[in-house]
């Protein structure tokens, strides 16, 4: 591995430097496929259909989680910490394989790690005019490629590199297949210390009952309600992998057919938790509700200058209305529904080889967003409110991982992943909302700045994710530049819109 401190200008800038056995493989498609790698001796756990789902061509997706950090990263120090914490997960040290002897799935398969082939450290110049453009553009250009199945599927990108919020960063690469998000994450977390205490793990907000017992006098409606909500929303959720498809918006992917690979584009902002706490105090809702509103403002102030951009009066584009009406647009929420591993069970499991709950349990999730401009900012809030509270009423997320399991049993991993992709590609958005530390954390001893996690290989053009981490809230956008040419005026969209609301808050006296 390369020296940090002696890193050679005369490479390009966003050339990624691989040991010599793994440095071919990173070009897209030079990699072995799951079914040219001999099969090993060894007799693996077979991988689950939801984890087949994920090496499908229309369904390749990868999760990509941005860390920076306040010092510059010590390789060494993270190499020796990785072989005694990741390493223990048996995903993390483990190839997929074809099982020959199973109608061509596949399974785990324990291999020996070459920590040199998952330790990528880039070439960079010693003088770089825009530091922030190049991190952006080296995390795009992982979204160009895939990772080889010759190794287990995740790789660390570090990038000793000052930029304008840390003095270095790190990028994990890590194949949906390994579990899901929330888990994965909370992987990472959990190799991480509190700065305050090195031997205490992250403390993480108490998680609040969404929809709790109705009293015993309102039981029945309660119920009615329930199972009434949950009917129309698989129906719906039915309705729209068949035929129901979004609006056709500046937003949308063009309903394109079948699958592919297509690069992203990841940027990030990250505001103050405590100006989001604000109006959810003010307005007696939850932090959920306000992020969800706030991405409805953003939303609808980026679409009303998109929908403006063919008129002759450019000063005029914001102030006028220029939204079409009635606007079907949603976004698609992939819901975990299995509760995933705590952080003292990774921690445990990583240091004792204790076992942990794992793997992808995926149900989904339609919600709209009403796009309009509200002359009152707080309607963008109350609007979301009322729609997730509705939401918050009803197993749609249950109903609709039952119905993909089953179709998984009955016609396979091929129709599952197809179907999978026609939800997502008759919707607009993907959404996610995580969860961080309530206090400033430490990745093998290394203060961390701001964490970013979002997701690539999806149909959506765009992914919205919000992560809290201390007293901050980043959100990042996932984006096809095709279809979203201007991110970053998007994310000023998303940070003008909560400064409106939180203005509007203080205005009406509600703090």
């Amino acid at each position: 591995m390369e020296p940090v401190g002696d890193l050679d200008s005369k490479q390009q800038a966003l050339k990624p430097i691989q040991t010599k056995r793994s440095a071919a493989r990173e070009v897209e498609g030079d990699g072995k496929k799951p079914e040219d790698i001999k099969e090993e001796e060894e007799e693996g756990e077979a991988l689950s259909p939801v984890g087949r789902i994920f090496h499908e061509t229309c369904f390749n997706v990868y999760v990509i989680a941005i860390a920076g950090f306040k010092i510059r990263i010590n390789v060494d120090v993270v190499k020796a910490n990785l072989e005694h914490s990741l390493l223990k997960h048996p995903r993390f040290s483990s190839l997929q394989v074809k099982d020959v002897k199973k109608d061509g799935g596949m399974k785990w398969v324990p291999t020996k790690v070459d920590l040199d082939k998952h330790i990528i450290i880039p070439s960079l110049h010693h003088t770089i005019s825009s530091p922030d453009k190049m991190v952006e553009d080296y995390i795009s250009n992982l979204s160009k490629t895939y990772i080889d199945y010759s190794k287990p599927l995740w790789e660390l990108h570090i990038l000793n590199i000052k930029t304008s919020d840390a003095e270095s960063v790190a990028v994990f690469r890590i194949h949906h297949s390994l579990g899901d998000g929330m888990s994965l994450m909370s992987l990472v977390l959990a190799c991480s210390r509190q700065i305050s205490n090195p031997k205490a793990l992250p403390t993480l907000p108490a998680k609040k009952t969404s929809n709790p017992d109705p009293v015993k006098s309102g039981r029945i409606w309660w119920t009615i309600r329930l199972v009434w909500n949950t009917i129309i929303d698989v129906l719906m959720f039915l309705a729209t992998t068949l035929f129901l498809k979004d609006t056709m918006t500046p937003l949308s992917n063009g309903w394109k057919k079948g699958g592919g690979h297509v690069p992203r584009r990841f940027v990030y902002r990250t505001v103050s938790l405590d100006d989001i706490k604000q109006i959810k105090n003010g307005m007696k809702t939850t932090i959920n509700d306000v992020v969800m509103g706030v991405s409805l403002a953003g939303l609808s102030r980026y679409l009303n200058r998109r929908y403006g951009e063919t008129k002759e009066d450019k000063g005029a584009i914001e102030k006028k209305n220029n939204l079409p009406k009635n606007i079907r647009l949603r976004a698609t929420l992939m819901m975990n529904i299995r509760p995933s591993p705590g952080l003292h069970a990774l921690a445990e499991m990583m240091e004792k080889g204790s076992k942990a709950k794992w793997g992808n349990w995926i149900g989904s999730m339609l919600l709209p967003f009403a796009i309009a401009l509200y002359d009152d900012p707080l309607d963008y809030v109350r609007q979301t409110k009322a729609t997730i509270d509705r939401k918050k009423h009803s197993h749609e997320a249950i109903f609709t991982c039952f119905i993909m399991k089953t179709i998984l049993k009955l016609f396979g991993v091929k129709v599952a992943a197809f179907l999978y992709h026609r939800v997502m590609n008759h919707t607009t958005i993907c959404f996610s909302n995580v969860v961080g530390p309530m206090e400033e954390i430490g990745f093998y001893g290394h203060p961390m700045a701001f964490l970013a996690p979002s997701i690539y290989g999806q149909a959506q053009g765009l992914m919205i994710h919000f992560q809290s981490y201390i007293n901050k809230m980043t959100f990042v956008l996932s984006v096809d530049e095709e279809i979203i040419p201007d991110p970053n005026q998007l994310c000023d969209d998303l940070e003008e819109s909560l400064k409106f609301i939180k203005d509007a808050v203080i205005a009406r006296g509600l703090v």
